[in-house]
């Protein structure tokens, strides 16, 4: 088997009493569209958050490229190559859509701008996110799908080899659902590995290659989107007996 891009082993997480995860495995491939599924409180989130490094498992280990980084603070796993979006975007409101790129060009992407090219490589990606023309816009003042374009094109800004893309479609209409699985689609195709955590099924299935599904800290699946959907597993954790 070749080397996965991402590789998690037997993660575990608790909180007190509480099981968030449960000796958790799963990989990703150079470049694969990943997607995490799973109810409320299936341990979505503290996955992510064990792979980019807001959270530190008690158990099990995160290799990113063969190496072991699961001691590793956010920033060191993100120059190394690993970037994520947040549910809720939070950017710089006082700043100009440019000016919130050069900001993670100059301190959190693993390959470091030349200052006369920084503007210009964060001009190269409002291009590929759909952002040029509200460049010189003031951030606080963008819509809900500009600000998810924003939170995608500052996790590119990073430079990641590694996209988790965290519900970038919550709250948005079948259009601009589709508007932002095209931004992923582009991503991917330059060679980004995507694990897309979301809410929104038929962009999951539309999306992802291979899905794994958690539930209540477990994994009780993995396969393609066609596989995931008629696991009676799957139906159960979502639906109930």
């Amino acid at each position: 088997m070749t080397q996965p891009l991402l590789d998690v082993q037997e993660l575990s997480k608790h909180f007190g009493g509480f099981t968030a995860l449960d000796q958790v495995s799963l990989h990703v491939g150079k470049g694969e569209r990943f997607g995490l599924i799973g109810p409320n409180g299936s341990g979505k989130t503290t996955m992510i958050n064990c792979i980019s490094g807001a959270l530190l498992n008690e158990s099990g280990r995160v290799l990113f490229q063969g190496q072991d980084v699961t001691r590793l603070k956010p920033h060191q796993r993100t120059r190394l190559g690993i970037a994520r979006s947040f549910q809720l975007p939070r950017p710089f409101s006082s700043m100009t859509v440019l000016e919130n790129l050069c900001i993670p060009l100059e301190y959190a992407a693993k390959e470091r701008s030349r200052l006369a090219r920084r503007q210009e490589e964060a001009m190269a990606i409002l291009e590929l996110i759909g952002l040029a023309d509200k460049a010189h816009d003031h951030s606080g003042g963008l819509t809900q799908i500009d600000m998810r374009k924003l939170e995608l094109a500052r996790a590119m800004a990073a430079k990641p080899d590694l996209l988790i893309s965290d519900e970038a479609m919550a709250g948005l209409s079948g259009s601009e659902v589709d508007e932002i699985l095209d931004r992923l689609f582009t991503l991917n195709e330059r060679g980004v590995g995507v694990i897309m955590i979301e809410h929104v099924m038929k962009a999951v299935m539309r999306f992802s290659q291979r899905i794994v599904v958690l539930d209540a800290g477990a994994k009780i699946a993995e396969g393609t989107p066609d596989e995931i959907v008629n696991n009676p597993l799957v139906e159960k954790a979502y639906l109930g007996e």
